[in-house]
C-alpha cells in the first residue's frame, strides 16, 4: 500500500509528530509491506543503500508511531516483536513452516464469544492468530 510522500507527511503531522528523515522512512517502509517485520528487518531495509539509521533510532520512531496510534506492535512468536502499519482491525495467520505473515480480514470469523470468560474479566479487545501452513509449504 504504497502512500505519497504527501500523506505520510501529513499523516505524521496530524498526530502531531514532529516530521523527522528517520520517522517519515519508518513510517513510509511500514506503509509499503505487509510482512509484518521487525526491528531488525526494518534496519536492514532502511539501510540497504546507505546507512541512515541507528537500531535506536528506529526503536525510538516505531515507539511515537505506536503511541500515535499509527503503528502497532503484533506478537505472533515467543520474544519477537513485529510491527505493522495497518492499524485497523484484522487477525493474522502465520505459516508455521516459513514463518510467512499474512492478515486475515476482521470479518472473516464468523462470530467470536467472549461471554464464557470467568466472572471477573472485562474483555476490552482481541486478536486471533491462526497457525498453520501457507499454500507455499503445503506437501
Amino acid at each position: 500500500m504504497k502512500q505519497p510522500a504527501d500523506a505520510i507527511v501529513q499523516a505524521l503531522k496530524e498526530k502531531g509528530l514532529r516530521v523527522t528523515p528517520q520517522r517519515y522512512a519508518v513510517y513510509a517502509n511500514l506503509l509499503s509491506r505487509t510482512d509484518h517485520p521487525t526491528v531488525e528487518h526494518l534496519l536492514q531495509d532502511l539501510n540497504q543503500d546507505f546507512p541512515i539509521s541507528s537500531q535506536a533510532t528506529v526503536y525510538s520512531s516505531l515507539q511515537a508511531l505506536r503511541e500515535v496510534g499509527l503503528v502497532r506492535e503484533v506478537l505472533l512468536e515467543e520474544g519477537v516483536s513485529r510491527y505493522d502499519a495497518n492499524v485497523d482491525p484484522h487477525h493474522h495467520f502465520r505459516c508455521r513452516h516459513c514463518g510467512e505473515i499474512e492478515d486475515i480480514p476482521w470479518n472473516c470469523f464468523q462470530e467470536i464469544s467472549l461471554n464464557n470468560l470467568r466472572p471477573g474479566l472485562e474483555a476490552q479487545t482481541y486478536e486471533v492468530t491462526v497457525s498453520g501452513l501457507c499454500d507455499h509449504c503445503q506437501p
